[in-house]
C-alpha cells in the first residue's frame, strides 16, 4: 500500500511539473535564428529564464505573459561586439572611467541588444574597477576586450606608451576573469611601429584569446598586408574594416573599387572583419563597392560612444539598416549581430534561440517602403562624409527580453503589461 501511495505521489508530481505555466509565450512572430537555421513563423516559450520550447503552435494557456509578435521579427538578443562602456567621472580619462564612454543599460535594450563587448576601455591595471562599477552593476551582459595598454583608453600619451603594453600582465588578468574577458584589444596607437601589434598578439596567444585590432594611424601608413598576413591569426578581428582615412590603409582600392587580393586571402585564412562603425571609421566609399563585390563583414558593430551615437552611426539597428540598404538580407544582418559575434568571442552559448539557452530575445519591427521625411520626401542613411543613400527598410525594436524577463516594451505588446521599477539606491 505504501509503495502504491508513493508511486501515486511521484506520478502526480511529474504531472505538476509538466503543467507549470510558461513565464512568457511569444506568439506568431517570424523567427530568424541563423544558428538553428530557422527562418519562419514560430512560437517561443520561456520558463525559468531559459528558452524552453520553439514550435509552430504553443498553447499559451496559463502563461504569465503572452507577447503578440504578429508581423514582427523574433531574433536572438543582439550582440554589439565593439562598444565603449567604461563610463566614469574622471574627466581627463576619455574612455577609461571617463566621460566619452556610456552606461550600457542606457542604450542597449531599446535596440534589442542584450550583450555588449567593451572594446579595450580598460587594461590590466584598471579592469577590476571596470568590473565593479559597470560589469557587475549592469542588466546588460557586459564582456570585455582587455586593452594591451595597462591603463586602457586614457587618451593621449597613455595610449602611445609602448612600455605600458605588457603581454604577460594582460594575459594574467584575462585568465583571472575568464567569464568576462573575451579578447585583447589594440587601439589608437599612432606611429610606424609593429611592437604594439606584436605585444597584443602575444597576449592573445598567452591567454588563448582572439585579438581585435584598431589599426591606429601612421605616416607613412603601416602596410595592411603585413598586418593581415604576417601578424594576425585565424580568429583575430580586424575592426573598422570599412574605414577610409589617410592615416591607415583601407581594404578596398578606391581607384578600382576592388577589394585588395590579400584581404580576400586573409578572409579565407580565417581573419574576421568587424564593422566597428564609430565616428569616422565607416565610409560608404568603402562599404558599397565591397558589398557589391561580395565582401560582407563577419560582424556588424557600432563602436558606440558619446560622439558616434549622435552622428551618422546612431545605434546598432541603424547600422544594420544601412547594411540592408546596401544589399545584405535581413537574415544576414541578424547573423552578423547574433551567431557570428558569439563565435568570434568564443561564446557559443550566446547568439541563438536554442532550447535551454538563456532567454535573450530581440523582437524587431521592419518598417517597409520608402520613408517619407519632412522636407526631403524620403528616408536617408548617411556617413560622416555627408554621402547619403536611400533606404527602403528600417529596423526598430519593439521588445527586448533579457534572462527571461521583459526589459523593454515599446508599444505594450505583452499581455499583461508588467512594468518593472528599478529601486532607487
Amino acid at each position: 500500500m505504501k509503495k502504491l501511495i508513493l508511486g501515486f505521489i511521484a506520478l502526480l508530481s511529474s504531472h505538476l511539473v509538466v503543467a507549470q505555466p510558461y513565464s512568457i509565450v511569444i506568439k506568431g512572430g517570424h523567427v530568424i535564428d541563423p544558428h538553428n537555421q530557422i527562418d519562419e513563423v514560430m512560437d517561443i516559450a520561456i520558463s525559468n529564464g531559459k528558452i524552453s520550447r520553439v514550435d509552430k503552435n504553443i498553447d499559451p494557456k496559463g502563461a504569465v505573459q503572452i507577447v503578440n509578435a504578429n508581423g514582427l521579427i523574433v531574433a536572438p538578443g543582439l550582440i554589439d561586439m565593439h562598444t565603449h562602456v567604461f563610463f566614469g567621472t574622471n574627466l581627463d580619462q576619455t574612455y577609461s572611467n571617463g566621460p566619452n564612454a556610456l552606461p550600457p543599460d542606457g542604450f542597449t535594450f531599446r535596440n534589442g541588444v542584450t550583450t555588449v563587448v567593451d572594446a579595450g576601455c580598460s587594461g590590466w591595471r584598471d579592469f577590476p574597477t571596470f568590473k565593479k562599477q559597470t560589469v557587475d552593476r549592469s542588466q546588460t551582459r557586459v564582456l570585455a576586450m582587455l586593452n594591451i595598454v595597462g591603463s586602457g583608453m586614457r587618451g593621449g600619451k597613455f595610449e602611445q606608451n609602448v612600455d605600458d603594453m605588457d603581454a604577460q600582465l594582460t594575459a594574467d588578468m584575462a585568465k583571472q576573469y575568464p567569464e568576462q574577458i573575451v579578447g585583447v584589444k589594440l587601439a589608437h596607437y599612432n606611429g610606424y611601429n609593429w611592437t604594439p601589434t606584436e605585444r597584443a598578439v602575444e597576449a592573445g596567444k598567452l591567454a588563448n584569446l582572439p585579438v581585435m585590432i584598431d589599426f591606429g594611424g601612421s605616416t607613412p601608413t603601416l602596410p595592411l598586408e603585413t598586418l593581415l598576413t604576417k601578424h594576425l591569426r585565424a580568429g583575430d578581428i580586424y575592426t573598422h574594416c570599412f574605414g577610409q582615412l589617410k592615416s591607415r590603409e583601407p581594404i578596398l582600392d578606391v581607384t578600382t573599387n576592388q577589394i585588395k587580393p590579400f584581404v580576400w586571402e586573409a578572409k579565407r585564412k580565417g581573419i574576421l572583419f568587424d564593422v566597428g562603425y564609430g565616428g569616422v571609421s565607416f565610409a560608404f566609399s568603402q562599404a558599397i563597392p565591397a558589398l557589391k563585390s561580395g565582401f560582407y563583414p563577419t560582424t556588424i558593430s557600432t563602436d558606440i560612444h558619446t560622439g558616434s551615437m549622435n552622428n551618422s552611426m546612431k545605434d546598432l539597428l541603424n547600422v544594420m539598416s544601412k547594411f540592408i540598404a546596401m544589399g545584405m538580407t535581413l537574415k544576414q544582418v541578424i547573423e552578423a549581430t547574433t551567431w557570428s559575434p558569439a563565435l568570434a568571442i568564443h561564446r557559443p552559448e550566446l547568439g541563438s534561440l536554442s532550447v535551454g539557452s538563456e532567454a535573450d530575445v530581440a523582437i524587431l519591427n521592419v518598417r517597409g517602403g520608402t520613408f517619407e521625411v519632412r522636407d526631403t520626401g524620403y528616408f536617408g542613411f548617411f556617413d560622416y562624409t555627408g554621402y547619403k543613400i536611400e533606404g527602403k527598410q528600417k529596423l526598430e525594436c519593439e521588445m527586448t527580453i533579457r534572462k527571461g524577463k521583459i526589459v523593454y516594451d515599446l508599444n505594450g505588446i505583452a499581455s499583461p503589461v508588467v512594468v518593472t521599477q528599478t529601486p532607487r539606491s
